[in-house]
Protein backbone atom coordinates (compact mmCIF):
# COMPACT_ATOMS: atom_id res chain seq x y z
CA UNK A 1 0.00 0.00 0.00
CA UNK A 2 2.84 2.35 0.41
CA UNK A 3 4.37 2.10 -3.09
CA UNK A 4 0.62 2.92 -4.25
CA UNK A 5 0.13 6.26 -2.11
CA UNK A 6 4.30 7.06 -3.29
CA UNK A 7 3.43 6.81 -6.66
CA UNK A 8 0.05 8.74 -6.04
CA UNK A 9 2.43 11.35 -3.95
CA UNK A 10 5.03 11.52 -6.59
CA UNK A 11 2.42 11.79 -9.77
CA UNK A 12 0.73 14.67 -8.29
CA UNK A 13 4.32 16.34 -7.51
CA UNK A 14 5.18 15.61 -11.16
CA UNK A 15 2.04 17.60 -12.35
CA UNK A 16 2.02 20.31 -10.31
CA UNK A 17 5.63 21.03 -11.62
CA UNK A 18 3.95 20.73 -15.35
CA UNK A 19 1.70 23.30 -13.72
CA UNK A 20 4.00 25.89 -12.64
CA UNK A 21 6.01 25.74 -15.92
CA UNK A 22 2.95 25.75 -17.87
CA UNK A 23 2.02 29.11 -15.75
CA UNK A 24 5.45 30.42 -16.49
CA UNK A 25 5.15 29.71 -20.85
CA UNK A 26 1.95 31.36 -20.61
CA UNK A 27 3.27 34.50 -18.80
CA UNK A 28 6.45 34.44 -20.97
CA UNK A 29 4.56 34.40 -24.05
CA UNK A 30 2.37 37.30 -22.96
CA UNK A 31 4.79 39.32 -22.82
CA UNK A 32 6.48 38.15 -26.07
CA UNK A 33 3.49 39.16 -27.98
CA UNK A 34 3.13 42.72 -25.98
CA UNK A 35 6.71 43.32 -27.28
CA UNK A 36 6.09 42.22 -30.25
CA UNK A 37 2.74 44.81 -30.92
CA UNK A 38 5.12 47.29 -29.77
CA UNK A 39 7.80 46.65 -32.07
CA UNK A 40 5.06 46.95 -34.82
CA UNK A 41 3.68 50.11 -33.58
CA UNK A 42 7.28 51.37 -33.71
CA UNK A 43 7.98 50.09 -36.88
CA UNK A 44 4.62 51.28 -38.55
CA UNK A 45 5.38 54.88 -36.76
CA UNK A 46 8.77 54.90 -38.73
CA UNK A 47 7.39 53.80 -41.92
CA UNK A 48 5.10 56.64 -41.52
CA UNK A 49 7.66 58.76 -40.67
CA UNK A 50 10.22 58.06 -43.93
CA UNK A 51 7.30 58.02 -45.99
CA UNK A 52 6.33 62.00 -45.00
CA UNK A 53 10.27 62.54 -45.35
CA UNK A 54 9.97 61.16 -48.67
CA UNK A 55 7.43 62.95 -49.91
CA UNK A 56 8.85 66.63 -48.40
CA UNK A 57 12.57 65.26 -50.12
CA UNK A 58 10.26 64.80 -53.56
CA UNK A 59 8.71 68.38 -53.34
CA UNK A 60 11.65 70.01 -52.54
CA UNK A 61 13.62 67.94 -55.52
CA UNK A 62 10.92 69.60 -57.74
CA UNK A 63 11.34 72.82 -56.88
CA UNK A 64 14.92 73.06 -57.51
Amino acid sequence: MFWAMFAVALGFAGLAVLAVFAVRVFVEAQRLGRQVAESARRVDRAAQDLERAAVSAARAADTL
